[in-house]
């Protein structure tokens, strides 16, 4: 029973502006969103009787901590522009843009969700993989990335 692979998913939120260097449409503008990601790792539940994690695949605080660390604390609340953008002085000033980062991509969902994937599973531990990630930036808008898809 305990040799079956579950998949675990974590749900984060964070508010986020960024604009399209080089774009045709609405998006060239300084925008932001209310973004929604899904984090979904894969393994098999720990059998070993002695582990406080116990018939646990990972604990979800430990999911929270890798995510809220590397993604959430770092782009919330922030301006994300491709670094090729040529930025005005007022972007600089402080007193309104104190978190800013400058991406050596387009920061679209599907090149951020990429991204955010390449930085999540190298700090999962032995045993759990990261199966997918799923990026929301409207509610109606997302792009996904699996492990299957990218192997």
């Amino acid at each position: 029973m305990n040799n079956n692979k579950v998949r675990v998913t974590k749900e984060f939120d964070f508010e986020m502006a960024h604009a399209l260097w080089d774009y045709d449409g609405l998006c060239k503008n300084l925008h932001g969103h209310s973004y929604k990601l899904f984090a979904t790792v894969i393994g098999v539940p720990i059998t070993d009787k002695s582990s406080t994690k116990l018939g646990m695949v990972i604990d979800f605080g430990d999911i929270k901590k890798i995510v809220k660390t590397t993604i959430v604390d770092v782009f919330d609340h922030s301006v994300v522009l491709n670094k090729n953008a040529p930025t005005k002085d007022f972007i600089h000033t402080k007193q309104m843009f104190d978190r800013i980062h400058l991406l050596d991509y387009q920061p679209t969902c599907e090149n951020m969700v990429v991204d955010f994937a390449m930085q999540i599973k190298g700090l999962l531990p032995a045993g759990v993989e990261l199966y997918s990630l799923k990026l929301y930036e409207t509610a109606t808008s997302c792009a996904e990335w699996f492990a299957s898809d990218n192997q």
